[in-house]
């Protein structure tokens, strides 16, 4: 076994952090790599304790001297109170009114660099931000700022931070309890490429003297040198391998998503399916150029995967049922008799709380050019509808506090989505085509109407800016009722149409499904003989005397060949009975002087 084969073993076998992932996916798109020069980013906030609702954050001037209290996003624990900036920024879900979005994905990373005094947790680090940045790279300041100022509380972050021109990669990890700021290094995504990450630190080697597209942090080598992650020179320093050394669940389950989007707008990223299946440890670019440019709905379906095509395509095995359910329970690994196995983790997940691609362009206005579009749930079985991020107000189902994980409501768009989905499930490949009909009839519905509706509000802008905003306000929160709305009867429709295990047709008949063939030979090859059909004494009695009646009726007709049949039955039935037995010998003489009789008068010599 080479040295390479027995580290990927070691990680498989000593992989215990594969089910701790915090996992969420982010998709950067840059400018030249988009159909209509938009820059966007994905990102889906996926956990077990994640509820979908859309944030809001109004602008505000603030006297000199306010405060604001932080606390975590993931738990609401306060962390602390920080001086608050005199003025903020509109800030819709993940995007401001200056178009700059920030999504991010938790890679943990080196859990000793944790510091539990800081202040400034991830989440709270994106909010804050948002509230107070224009553009990216001021973005990027800003957050260094917060944490050296007051504490980063997180484990290791990526960061995807974009504006109306440009979109970055970040990289961060704290310096361990006690000490403030963090290590970093952010990398400008070149235009016409496309990046990505997924829970694993995807920044390696990085170029050191080139700020305009790489920046990073003073001590962002002597660190990882000082605490002994590293020795090699500066230009060989790996910011992942130091901080976030791969583990076999860092490549199948996070790297694993960043390339299932990959290959399917690059052609070349099949050659990088021996790295996620563990066979090597060669890593794939950091950012590819797609085949094609790609629009805002491509975006949105790279998001819903489940590695269909691959050979991780969870609709195939046996844990995908009898209806090729892409989805799988957690926990992501489990042993059976001493060996460890695991689960594929997709893109597409149960666990989602929302959703989003952030589209941001240059040519309109900020008013006008940021967009949020913004699902719930389950990527897969979302429906992204438009947020403008100059909007003042939000649509009454998606706002915080409507519900929790641990309170239903109708009135939340959150559980709405989650009936569908849940439903769907256990029955996926019967409804996930009525779901994906459902879903291209909206978003194709917003994406037609948009250029109109922009067209509307840069024709306010140009008289008020107040009625633009107002316009784009209106229309946002239309759509998102009308979202609501119609998936709210979706659900009625779905519950009405598949119901207790049939599929009713167009006119309200049930259809019987059943199972497909393949799913029946399994069930047959598991359990054998034990829900094998029996035929009891009476039911073989009764069969044989009807076989017996029908055999003399076609007798009596002189339909031999169906006597024949019906007597065969009957023997079948009780091989030791002599009565069906006799009646075959007599067929069989008259069928063969039948034969002759043909031959001597009709077959000539």
């Amino acid at each position: 076994m080479t040295k390479q084969y027995l580290i990927l073993t070691i990680f498989i076998i000593l992989g215990s952090s594969l089910n701790n992932y915090r996992a969420c996916t982010n998709l950067i798109v840059t400018k030249g790599a988009s159909t209509d020069g938009s820059v966007m980013i994905t990102y889906s906030a996926d956990s077990y304790e994640m509820y979908g609702e859309l944030y809001h954050y109004k602008a505000g001037v603030y006297p000199e001297g306010a405060t604001i209290q932080v606390f975590e996003w993931d738990t609401g624990k306060y962390l602390g109170t920080i001086p608050q900036a005199r003025v903020t920024y509109n800030v819709v879900g993940n995007m401001n009114e200056h178009q700059v979005a920030i999504g991010e994905t938790t890679f943990t990373g080196r859990k000793e660099l944790i510091n539990p005094e800081g202040i400034i947790d991830y989440g709270s680090l994106i909010y804050i931000t948002l509230q107070r940045a224009t553009t990216a790279r001021e973005a990027i300041k800003i957050m260094i700022d917060l944490v050296n100022e007051h504490g980063y509380y997180s484990s290791g972050e990526s960061f995807s931070i974009a504006d109306k021109n440009e979109a970055w990669i970040m990289e961060m990890i704290g310096k361990g309890p006690g000490v403030k700021g963090a290590v970093w290094v952010a990398r400008k995504v070149p235009d016409g490429y496309i990046s990505g990450h997924a829970n694993q630190a995807r920044i390696t080697t990085f170029p050191l003297d080139d700020p305009e597209n790489c920046i990073y942090s003073e001590d962002v080598i002597s660190f990882a040198r000082k605490r002994g992650y590293f020795s090699g020179s500066d230009e060989e320093f790996d910011f992942a391998a130091a901080y976030n050394p791969l583990d076999f669940g860092g490549i199948r389950y996070c790297d694993a998503r960043v390339w299932s989007m990959f290959r399917r707008v690059n052609d070349t990223m099949d050659s990088h399916l021996p790295y996620i299946k563990g066979e090597t440890l060669e890593r794939m670019p950091l950012w590819i150029k797609p085949d094609e440019k790609i629009s805002v709905h491509d975006v949105m379906q790279l998001m819903r995967d489940h590695y269909e095509g691959t050979e991780l395509d969870m609709t195939k095995g046996v844990a995908a049922g009898p209806y090729e359910m892409p989805y799988r329970c957690s926990p992501l690994s489990f042993t059976v008799d001493g060996v460890k196995y695991f689960n594929e983790r997709p893109i597409s997940t149960y666990q989602t709380g929302f959703s989003f691609v952030s589209q941001a362009r240059s040519h309109l206005p900020d008013e006008i050019g940021g967009v949020l579009w913004f699902g719930v749930d389950d990527t897969y079985m979302t429906l992204y509808s438009p947020m403008y991020s100059s909007m003042t107000e939000l649509p009454y189902n998606y706002k915080v506090g409507l519900a929790s994980l641990g309170e239903f409501s109708w009135d939340s768009v959150f559980w709405v989505f989650n009936a569908v989905s849940n439903f769907a499930y256990p029955r996926y490949s019967l409804i996930i085509e009525d779901i994906q009909r459902k879903q291209n009839e909206l978003e194709g519905l917003y994406l037609t109407r948009q250029e109109t509706i922009e067209k509307t509000a840069k024709s306010l802008l140009n008289k008020s800016r107040g009625e633009a905003i107002d316009y784009l306000t209106n229309y946002s929160i239309e759509c998102g009722n009308n979202t609501y709305n119609t998936w709210k009867k979706f659900f009625e429709y779905v519950n009405m149409k598949y119901m207790d295990g049939v599929v009713k047709d167009e006119y309200g008949k049930p259809i019987r499904v059943g199972y497909p063939e393949e799913f029946k030979k399994l069930i047959a090859k598991v359990d054998g003989d034990k829900i094998k059909m029996k035929k009891l004494q009476p039911e073989i009695d009764m069969a044989y005397k009807t076989s017996i009646d029908n055999g003399e009726k076609c007798l009596a007709e002189r339909d031999y060949i169906n006597a024949k049949k019906h007597f065969e039955k009957a023997l079948e039935l009780k091989p030791a009975e002599n009565y069906p037995a006799g009646k075959l010998v007599k067929i069989e003489e008259i069928l063969a002087s039948i034969e002759e009789l043909h031959k001597e008068r009709f077959i000539t010599r």
